[in-house]
């Protein structure tokens, strides 16, 4: 019996899925060009139409980091990984920033 392969997407059938209303659909401009200043917090969200752009592993989607600098395109992000700390290379198309109560200004 021959072994199940464990690549690099291994076991993302689902996690790296588009929904349905999405399919086919290029993100906005602004996702490319967005800044971000070293400290400010971000969402590592993967976007499975950039495969070959510097995807993060499906072991980082869904998890907070800090950035903590620029190279190249792509940002150093901090991400604990239980009491790990890793600093992974992941470019903008792949990040979401994250705002507080307080930017929104509900208060």
């Amino acid at each position: 019996m021959v072994k199940a392969p464990r690549g690099y997407r291994n076991r993302t059938r689902k996690l790296l899925r588009k929904p349905v209303r999405e399919k086919g659909s290029v993100p906005r401009l602004s996702t490319y060009l967005r800044e971000y200043e070293a400290g400010d917090k971000v969402a590592i969200v993967i976007n499975p139409s950039f495969p070959d752009w510097g995807m993060p592993h499906r072991r980082f989607h869904g998890l907070t980091g800090t950035i903590i600098g620029r190279r190249g395109e792509a940002y150093e992000v901090e991400v604990y990984l239980g009491r790990k700390r890793k600093t992974i290379f992941v470019p903008p198309v792949h990040l979401k920033p994250l705002t507080t109560a307080a930017e929104k200004g509900s208060g």
